[in-house]
């Protein structure tokens, strides 16, 4: 269909966007063996680092609403996810994405920095930073968990609201074989899902003191690199 098409290529351009701003950084730094940023490098890299991982989270919501209507509501396809929907969609997504990595850039700059200006990080990442600060308050840590609440627990809720109707719709189904096909339809994007959301909420939807920095870069650097690289493989298995 048009919308799974267009929707899946956006996740791939995305995770293609993803990675690149951090992995040709990351491997030069590894090469030259010079671990450097400037600070206008690093909040560029923060910021569009927030914009993919935000549009990530919506894209993935969008799908999940695409396969909702798909098994729920499959008469009413066509009409419901048409190309103008779709794009309204996507629109969104981006304008969405915008405000919330403006939101990250805006409040790590009203930071000063001090010390050696080492980030315990393989990247520009808000919580790293936030460590390093000389005066980061209570509300710059508020702001950054409102933030990733609002960019993980809503597309989630979307998510589990759109999978809660279709397993419903599935478990109407009589024919064996229509539940397989049905099961079958949303098997891709439920291990997409898992991987991403399960990574991306045990990193930052936990106090920095309950999750400690080196255990925070594992799971970072599995949702920023990792799932990236599987989200095609994954995909491809359905196609």
């Amino acid at each position: 269909s048009f919308s799974y098409v267009f929707f899946l290529f956006n996740l791939s351009l995305i995770d293609f966007s993803y990675s690149s701003t951090i992995i040709p950084k990351m491997l030069m730094s590894f090469i030259l063996k010079k671990n450097i940023i400037s600070y206008t490098g690093c909040m560029t890299q923060l910021f569009f680092f927030s914009f993919f991982a935000i549009s990530e989270c919506l894209i993935l919501s969008a799908m999940a609403y695409d396969r909702y209507v798909a098994i729920c509501k499959p008469l009413l396809y066509t009409l419901t996810m048409s190309p103008q929907v779709c794009l309204f969609l996507l629109l969104g997504v981006y304008g969405i994405s915008v405000l919330g990595s403006l939101g990250y850039l805006v409040n790590m700059l009203f930071l000063t920095f001090c010390a050696e200006n080492l980030v315990n990080h393989y990247m520009c990442d808000i919580l790293p930073l936030l460590e390093l600060s000389c005066n980061s308050s209570y509300t710059n840590t508020l702001v950054v968990f409102i933030l990733a609440s609002f960019g993980i627990v809503v597309p989630f809720v979307i998510v589990f609201l759109s999978y809660g109707f279709i397993l419903s719709s599935i478990f109407h189904i009589s024919s064996t074989e229509g539940r397989s096909k049905a099961f079958s339809t949303c098997s891709s994007h439920i291990i997409a899902l898992s991987l991403f959301f399960g990574s991306a909420a045990f990193m930052y939807l936990k106090p920095p003191s309950i999750l400690p920095l080196d255990q925070g870069k594992v799971s970072s650097l599995f949702y920023t690199i990792v799932v990236p690289m599987l989200n095609p493989i994954i995909y491809s298995f359905r196609n």
